[in-house]
């Protein structure tokens, strides 16, 4: 009896994969969150989670940060991306990021399904309209291991006050918006630049498009 967490902001999404899921694989336990600290959180508690079926763009989350957070805090269950994009590149670098699948949201609900068995069964799913060459070459990710691993240490809440610094906002605006203390703001900065051995918001904002980027 397999067990699915879904992770996608998206309540009509999730109840689409939830479909899907109950049609194609009986039995099925699954469990939703709408946030990537939920999916964080969950990951971490939930030993018995057989399959993480995660969005790239959830509150918390920023290009692939919030897929480097979840395969640093649960490395032995596998992830498969549910995204809308369909760009050869985008796939690419969430697999070198750690995903074991890249399903795409416009896919027909067989097709999901296939994906969701590859990567239950330890194998990559990838698109069948891609080219697999196509995936194994071009410009490669120059995100290095070390700073995967620093950038992996910071927490959902961390993730998301980095997210609103790289859009160049002060710890006023940033504290408003995340409904939080501006002194938690300082405190969640001072921690960022502690754990990615910067000394400034400007490198720690240059060290988050890095990973944007990659």
């Amino acid at each position: 009896m397999p067990k699915f967490l879904v992770a996608d902001d998206h309540p009509l999404f999730r109840e689409a994969l939830r479909q899907v899921i109950e049609e194609y694989f009986d039995d099925a336990e699954i469990m939703e969150v709408s946030t990537l600290e939920e999916a964080v959180n969950t990951a971490i508690e939930d030993n018995d989670l057989d399959i993480i079926l995660l969005d790239l763009r959830m509150p918390g989350s920023e290009g692939f940060s919030g897929l480097v957070a979840i395969r640093n805090a649960a490395p032995t269950i596998p992830v498969a991306i549910i995204s809308a994009s369909e760009d050869p590149d985008v796939i690419r670098r969430g697999l070198t990021c750690g995903a074991f699948g890249f399903i795409t949201k416009s896919s027909p609900k067989a097709k999901i399904a296939e994906g969701i068995t590859a990567v239950l069964s330890g194998n990559t799913y990838v698109p069948d309209a891609l080219d697999k060459a196509e995936l194994n070459t071009g410009p490669r990710s120059t995100l290095d291991h070390e700073f995967k691993e620093k950038f992996a240490l910071l927490t959902p809440a961390e993730l998301s006050v980095l997210h609103h610094l790289t859009e160049g906002k002060p710890n006023k605006i940033i504290a408003v918006e995340l409904n939080i203390k501006e002194a938690t703001v300082k405190a969640h900065i001072s921690s960022v630049l502690r754990k990615l051995g910067v000394n400034s918001r400007t490198q720690a904002a240059l060290a988050a498009q890095k990973l944007e980027e990659a």
